[in-house]
């Protein structure tokens, strides 16, 4: 299939730090690519894959201060340029949201539309509810609660490469929070886990600029020795938080989609522990692979039984649902189911 990939271009694909859409993208990307598939990638010019790339903007726009302050005209040139040469494909493949979708009836292709959480915004709504029948593809069951009304042609879990990510069956003495520091991703409740059990906390990932006064209020008068900030992290450094790790908080205050580092914390054996939130549900075999929490109450038990748990298993439930070959292969379904393909 000739195949049009539209990425976001926030950050590189794939990310150095911080991007999860960027990430699947990168995985799809190269899982089709290696599939046999003639793929084009819209993503930022800085971006490395094994397709061809299709770039307006030379770096990320989160990266580069000048180009971010006109990030509406880039993201409008950037979708402007995959629709400009979508006839040379047989679908274009959206994961940039939900404004391409409000020019579907411009497009010479079928176009597929991977929501990545975005039915949760206000504006986004807007335009699917707009244009419901897609078709759409959800990365949880429990995404397509977040907007019932649209055409989804199937649920495509995201997914990894789980080969680089060091699994370790021995478990640290510290918990693990990775992602922005943000109300939503719970980092404050994370901190009155970690002092109720009097464990060490290590909170990695960027502080978004909108997010500023909430970590200086909530976050940064609790750092100190024991719980500490240690900003965004590589692949590398990643993995071997991850695996070194006693259990990976994940106590999210909202509707998650799916949520990626709860996968890779399992990929390296290092159990869950998660409220029942969104995807969390979907993601975590409740005493399995870590624990299904209510509240900081049972966040709190939950880590004191973290040792039950066996790592190995953790490991094979990605391997299993969530590594990045299955992830391509259900899109890969979705294309043909579209297309009409055999």
């Amino acid at each position: 299939m000739r195949i049009g990939i539209l990425g976001p271009i926030s950050w590189r694909v794939p990310p150095v730090h911080y991007g999860g859409w960027e990430l699947v993208v990168h995985h799809l990307t190269e899982g089709l690519v290696r599939r046999g598939h003639d793929v084009t990638l819209f993503a930022s010019g800085d971006s490395q894959t094994a397709a061809r790339l299709s770039s307006v903007v030379p770096e990320p726009l989160s990266m580069d201060p000048e180009l971010g302050q006109y990030s509406r005209v880039y993201e409008s040139l950037h979708m402007a340029n995959a629709f400009a040469g979508a006839g040379s494909f047989d679908i274009l493949h959206n994961n940039l949201g939900s404004y391409p979708v409000a020019f579907t009836q411009l497009c010479p292709v079928p176009m597929l539309t991977t929501l990545h959480g975005s039915g949760a915004e206000a504006d986004s709504k807007l335009i699917y509810r707009r244009f419901p029948a897609g078709p759409y593809v959800s990365i949880s069951n429990s995404e397509r609660a977040l907007i019932p009304e649209l055409d989804y042609a199937a649920t495509v879990y995201n997914g990894i490469d789980e080969s680089q990510f060091s699994f370790s069956r021995e478990a640290g003495e510290y918990l693990l929070v990775v992602g922005r520091m943000s109300p939503d991703k719970g980092i404050h409740f994370a901190i009155e886990v970690a002092r109720r059990t009097n464990m060490p906390l290590i909170l990695a990932g960027i502080v978004p600029p909108e997010n500023k006064q909430y970590f200086d209020e909530q976050v940064a008068p609790h750092l100190n020795a024991k719980i500490r900030f240690v900003g965004p992290v590589n692949l590398e450094q990643k993995s071997r938080l991850y695996a070194e790790a006693w259990a990976f908080l994940h106590l999210v205050d909202y509707e998650e989609a799916f949520g990626l580092t709860m996968v890779e914390a399992m990929a390296c054996g290092c159990p869950v522990i998660g409220f029942k939130k969104g995807s969390v549900p979907e993601v975590i075999a409740d005493t399995e692979t870590g624990f299904i929490v209510a509240d900081t109450d049972a966040a709190v038990k939950a880590v004191g039984a973290v040792r039950s748990i066996d790592r190995s298993a953790c490991r094979s439930r990605v391997a299993n649902l969530f590594s990045a070959e299955r992830m391509v292969e259900g899109y890969e379904a979705v294309y043909r189911q579209i297309l009409g393909f055999g």
